[in-house]
């Protein structure tokens, strides 16, 4: 059953992401299980989704989040109450310091930073364990914008970078090439990985997998998956972290918009109170087009619409979609998947209003607005 699917759209007001705790919690059942028979820690990538209110619910089966930065971190502390491992492209000292007072692991990403930090790094080598990024250069990702192991990269230690590094008080490295891939993309990083850092791989204590594993999406092999990370932890003697995001919060949610206005220029376009641009921004970035529930490609059913969204961009723009009955003002579209990489991406661009969030569980009917946004929201961003 899909997100929210049984939901009285009535009870919506727009626009609003809704969170189905009960997709939710599926998601978190397999990862979970993939955790205990693989012996290994899966983390909450907070990068990819950060609903607090859900944290309660997140904290029965994961064992932790993933950070990027000291705001992360906090979050992480603060409203999961695990154990944090945070990484950063770069530091300076006051924010390593704030990281570190947050963190269980802190991640550099250079080894430049290594020795920049030294003297902090043995400061609190008794209580944070301190790793370092390293960059494969394996790209298993068609999308440029998302490889982190494309050419030029800044992202992580080469090969022939560690060879001539000093990485005393360094206990664990971290690799991240993935994107919405299979654990087969993991299998071939794997080899690299081996291959080439294989004197490192001996000598630390634990190893960030990082993210983009889709373990919870349809057709994902978690036997492979469980068996290359019982595989490594024999080989090398460590212990293994994975950071999804994307898993934990895939196909749990949705955007619920409303058309405001229909207007004709080379076609009919419905304008939503929604925003490409400030809501759903992977849409451009990715880019992707999203499923809209009961629609189909344009020309498939009888009426077809461009929507577009509320900002002044022109290129506000989801996309065309065809509906079995015409589109009139008031109507309410469910945008599918929108749980992961929209709430913390999006932006009060133009002033648009930010959705509310809501959770919403099928099993009890039940309907909860956890946050609505305003004026001020808008407001206090800004001096």
């Amino acid at each position: 059953m899909r997100a929210c699917e049984q939901l009285d759209l009535f009870r919506v007001q727009t626009p609003a992401y809704v969170i189905d705790v009960a997709v939710l919690e599926r998601n978190l059942e397999l990862l979970a299980h993939a955790q205990a028979a693989a012996g290994c820690t899966v983390l909450l990538a907070l990068k990819g989704f950060a609903a607090w209110a859900t944290f309660p619910l997140i904290g029965k089966y994961l064992d932790g989040a993933a950070a990027s930065g000291p705001h992360e971190a906090r979050l992480g502390a603060e409203e999961l109450g695990k154990q944090v491992h945070t990484y950063s492209p770069a530091f300076d000292e006051a924010s390593l310091r704030e990281t570190i007072a947050h963190s269980d692991h802190v991640i550099f990403n250079s080894v430049s930073q290594v020795e920049r930090f030294r003297a902090v790094i043995g400061e609190h080598a008794s209580d944070v364990s301190f790793g370092l990024r390293i960059n494969p250069q394996h790209s298993e990702v068609d999308v440029a914008l998302y490889d982190p192991c494309a050419p030029g990269s800044r992202l992580g230690a080469t090969k022939a970078q560690l060879m001539k590094a000093d990485l005393r008080g360094i206990d664990g490295l971290h690799f991240h090439t993935l994107c919405e891939v299979g654990a087969d993309a993991l299998e071939r990083t794997l080899r690299v990985v081996e291959e080439e850092f294989a004197p490192w791989l001996d000598e630390v204590k634990w190893v960030n997998f990082g993210g983009g594993h889709h373990i919870t999406k349809p057709n994902y092999d978690v036997g492979l998956l469980i068996d290359l990370i019982r595989s490594f932890k024999r080989e090398h003697r460590v212990e293994v972290f994975l950071e999804p995001g994307e898993a934990v919060g895939l196909d749990a949610g949705v955007l619920v918009a409303s058309v405001l206005d229909i207007v004709k220029n080379d076609g009919l376009i419905a304008i939503l109170d929604t925003s490409v641009t400030a809501h759903m921004p992977d849409v451009l970035e990715m880019p992707y087009r999203p499923e809209v529930r009961g629609a189909s490609d344009p020309g498939m059913r009888a009426h077809t619409y461009r929507l577009g969204g509320l900002s002044c961009l022109a290129g506000d723009v989801i996309g065309e979609y065809s509906f079995d009955a015409p589109l009139k003002v008031g109507d309410k579209l469910v945008f599918e998947d929108m749980a992961h990489y929209t709430m913390v991406k999006n932006t009060t661009f133009n002033g648009v209003r930010l959705p509310s969030i809501a959770l919403y569980d099928p099993r009890d009917d039940s309907y909860r607005v956890q946050r609505q946004f305003g004026y001020e929201d808008y407001r206090n961003r800004l001096s």
